[in-house]
């Protein structure tokens, strides 16, 4: 279990007696807590040089009825979005890491309102489980100076730190979670390996973008815009996505998701 009154990401405090251990499961399972950011610790986006006022939120937190029902982890999630900033490259291929992560804003009402680390971030919660958005500004084959550093200051584990990005070896609007890989010849993901000490093992969410026709070039390709059809198709998928997430956050890395990987490998495959 993370306690998280050890880490920066919050402190926590509750009304005495409101909360109880689960060896005495037979008390009342779910409670509200405050949990109040560090004084200084973020700042404003408008002036990123001057502190913001303290930001707090409240999460649910369950405790087990009985010991056959499972412990809410409430170990921090950074999700970050790959991507390049700029309204020059609003909508391309290259940046559905961004649009993932504004739907998950969106659809979990977290507002993407400080930066942080060189990236524009939102902290809130996904059901019980506090969570920190993330869209790194240093472009996209920099995304590491955001994401060791963001990790590092709120203590978010490797298995925590969902990587959203665009590939170009799945079909546009199939998508994919994997619990830990490679880089794939992503930049971005190089990127953030090698902020990451060199370490593979965190999940990765796959968008499909699809490949570059004939001999187009890849770099053309990635900073090209969806066609109609193809931008129906990633809507539908970051609607998708925004689930997969919720799910993954909530549950881990269980059949859930492998379900949803063997439905994406085969939807524009139906008959």
């Amino acid at each position: 279990m993370f306690h998280l009154a050890s880490s920066p990401f919050l402190s926590l405090t509750y009304p005495k007696n409101h909360l109880h251990s689960p060896r005495n499961s037979t008390k009342s399972s779910v409670k509200t807590l405050s949990l109040t950011y560090p004084k200084n610790h973020l700042h404003s986006p408008r002036n990123p040089t001057k502190s913001s006022v303290k930001t707090s939120f409240s999460v649910r937190c369950s405790v087990p009825h009985s010991n056959n029902e499972p412990i809410v982890e409430y170990t921090p999630w950074l999700i970050v979005g790959l991507g390049n900033p700029g309204n020059k490259y609003h909508g391309t291929r290259h940046n559905v890491g961004f649009e993932m992560i504004d739907s998950i804003s969106r659809n979990e009402g977290i507002l993407m309102n400080t930066i942080q680390s060189k990236a524009l971030i939102g902290l809130g919660s996904i059901g019980e489980v506090p969570v920190l958005l993330a869209k790194p500004q240093t472009y996209m084959n920099f995304s590491g100076e955001s994401v060791g550093p963001l990790a590092a200051y709120y203590r978010v584990p490797l298995r925590h730190i969902l990587l959203v990005y665009d590939e170009t070896s799945l079909p546009n609007g199939v998508l994919k979670l994997s619990p830990k890989g490679g880089h794939g010849h992503h930049n971005g993901l190089m990127n953030v390996i090698g902020h990451l000490d060199g370490s593979r093992d965190f999940p990765r969410f796959a968008i499909g973008i699809g490949s570059p026709p004939g001999t187009m070039d890849l770099r053309a390709f990635l900073l090209q815009k969806f066609s109609s059809v193809e931008r129906k198709q990633v809507d539908e998928s970051l609607e998708q996505g925004v689930q997969a997430v919720r799910t993954l956050v909530l549950n881990g890395f269980k059949h859930q998701v492998n379900r949803f990987n063997i439905g994406q490998k085969y939807k524009y495959n139906k008959v």
